[in-house]
Parts: structure tokens; C-alpha cells; sequence
């Protein structure tokens, strides 16, 4: 089954729909997009250019079954098409996130932090980490925050990632 995000206003994805494959192929037996796209007008009344095939297997450039990522990600409702790059974006989580064209996802100005648990096995306790960015706004060298699971300091103590250890 071949899928197409229906885009509205903006490359805004509104709907995704399923086509059979049969009812994909062209005249030589070819599996064509732009046969999805004219089957979906006829059977929709929307303009088969704002019909984009799209991988229902294929998540931050990657094809989760191993076969090659088509557009970059499987859109949900809200998403963006990207036309210039063939991709579609979620919604941008931060406003200080950039996309990254390669991976096909958003990317925060700071890396992510490289320390997420005690490092023992099996762990005893881990990082709940989230981007706050306030905090990134009055200082570009912080945006990572964290807390313990199993911290029982009531409120938890929140760690900030300074770019080699959690203060």
C-alpha cells in the first residue's frame, strides 16, 4: 500500500491516506506517483499536486525496515512539506532548533547531553532530560535540564548540562 499526505494551505499536511498498489501502476505496470495523485482527485475532488506520496516505513531519513528512506519522515497530521528538500517536518519543537536536511529531524543548538545514567548495569538510576529553552534564551551555553528517577528530594533537584557533566 502506497501513502499520500493530502497538504492544505502552506504545505500543511491536513490528511494521510492509503492507496492500493494496483491502484498505483501506469501503463507499462510501473508503480507512479502521479497515478496515485490523479486517483486521489478523482476520488477526493483535491488537486493531484497537493497529493505527496510519502513512506508510512520512513522516520528521520531512515527506513525502519532497512529499505531507502523516501521524504524524509512518515507526516502526521500539522506536518510541513518541505518541496525544496523533499521532506516533511513535524512542527519545530524550539524556536532556537535547526533543521537538520541529513537526518530529516529537528536539532537543538547544543548537543545532546553524553551522560544519561549512573552507568551501571542494570541501572540504578537515569537522566529525565528536556530541552527549557528559557534557559538557552538567557544563556546560549546552557538548554539541557535534568532530573534523577529516583531522586526522593521533594522538589527534585534540577541539573543543568554544561557540555561535559550535569551541575
Amino acid at each position: 500500500m502506497a501513502h499520500f499526505a493530502k497538504l492544505g494551505i502552506n504545505g500543511k499536511v491536513i490528511a494521510v491516506h492509503g492507496v492500493d498498489d494496483d491502484r498505483m501502476l501506469n501503463a507499462d505496470n510501473i508503480e507512479d506517483e502521479t497515478v496515485g495523485q490523479q486517483y486521489l482527485e478523482h476520488i477526493f475532488g483535491w488537486p493531484a499536486p497537493m497529493w505527496i506520496q510519502c513512506s508510512y516505513n520512513t522516520k528521520a531519513n531512515q527506513h525502519l525496515l532497512g529499505g531507502t528512506p523516501f521524504r524524509g519522515n512518515y507526516p502526521g497530521i500539522g506536518w510541513t512539506w518541505d518541496e525544496d528538500n523533499q521532506i516533511f517536518w513535524a512542527k519545530q519543537p524550539h524556536a532556537s532548533w535547526n533543521k537538520n536536511i541529513a537526518t530529516a529531524s529537528w536539532e537543538a543548538p547544543i548537543s545532546y547531553p553524553s551522560i544519561i545514567d549512573d552507568g551501571v548495569d542494570p541501572n540504578v538510576w537515569s537522566y529525565q532530560i528536556w530541552w527549557d529553552e528559557e534557559a538557552y534564551q538567557s544563556d546560549n551555553n546552557t538548554g539541557w535540564k535534568a532530573d534523577k528517577t529516583n531522586d526522593t528530594n521533594n522538589p527534585k533537584t534540577v541539573y543543568s548540562w554544561n557540555g561535559s557533566a550535569w551541575v
